[in-house]
């Protein structure tokens, strides 16, 4: 009988090419096999096209649909199911690897993928590897810093409603809005309401075929159907000068 496998969780990109570590670079090169997020209706995974060019095995990648739905029983049989594909292969003693888009930790499909994981193989063996998050690649794409001194940070999945969104920006000096979407219009429209426009930024599909990047969204014309893959940055109050 195989000794179990070992499991590798890496985050990639986003978008950019090259957005990932070299520790994790290297646990994929020993991998067996990859598995590769996509969404269902999606012709290609977004997360491949950050592996493109680092000279991986294509021949090992194994592409999974992933369902984009509010309803969790649904979502925890997916997994559950994932789970049960995965650990399949490390009980024949396979390394296999799981990419996900951004940062393997934050608002990422890898952690459900891992909970399930584990309940199935108690004595897994795992790393999980960090990468880029959304945000962090868009502020540095729009030298946009992320907090200076001790301003006040919220990093937060887009609500649907706008007027808990308007009390969030109210309480903190900088909002990172992810998982927009549909509500962008929203948003947008709340921001001019606000008028701090000319202080937030937004970035749309970064490093990829699209990609959308606005320093400041005073008079900024954006599609409205933009919001998948976007992120936002939301200040508060201008920028103070921090220097003479």
């Amino acid at each position: 009988m195989n000794s179990p496998g070992h499991f590798s969780g890496v985050g990639v990109g986003p978008g950019s090419r090259g957005y990932i570590s070299v520790a994790a670079l290297q646990a994929l090169q020993a991998c067996d096999l990859i598995y590769l997020p996509k969404a269902r209706g999606v012709e290609a995974s977004v997360a491949q096209t950050c592996l493109a060019g680092l000279g991986l095995d294509e021949a090992k990648y194994r592409e999974v649909e992933f369902l984009m739905v509010a309803d969790r029983s649904r979502l925890q049989d997916h997994y559950s199911e994932l789970a049960a594909t995965i650990a399949a292969d490390l009980r024949q003693g396979l390394h296999v690897g799981y990419v996900t888009l951004g940062d393997a930790m934050t608002y990422s499909t890898y952690g459900y993928t891992l909970a399930a994981l584990r309940d199935l193989l108690p004595d897994l063996r795992y790393r999980s590897y960090p990468g880029v998050t959304s945000y962090a690649a868009a502020a540095a794409a729009l030298d946009w810093p992320l907090g200076e001194g001790r301003e006040r940070v919220l990093i937060l999945p887009c609500p649907d409603d706008m007027q808990a969104l308007r009390r969030d920006i109210e309480s903190h000096d900088i909002v990172v809005l992810m998982k927009v979407a549909q509500r962008l219009p929203s948003v947008l429209a709340l921001l001019d309401e606000m008028a701090i426009a000319a202080h937030c930024a937004l970035v749309s599909h970064i490093g990829l075929p699209g990609e959308m990047l606005y320093p400041t969204l005073a008079d900024a014309e954006i599609d409205p159907a933009a919001g998948y893959l976007t992120t936002l940055l939301i200040r508060r109050n201008p920028r103070p000068r921090r220097h003479r």
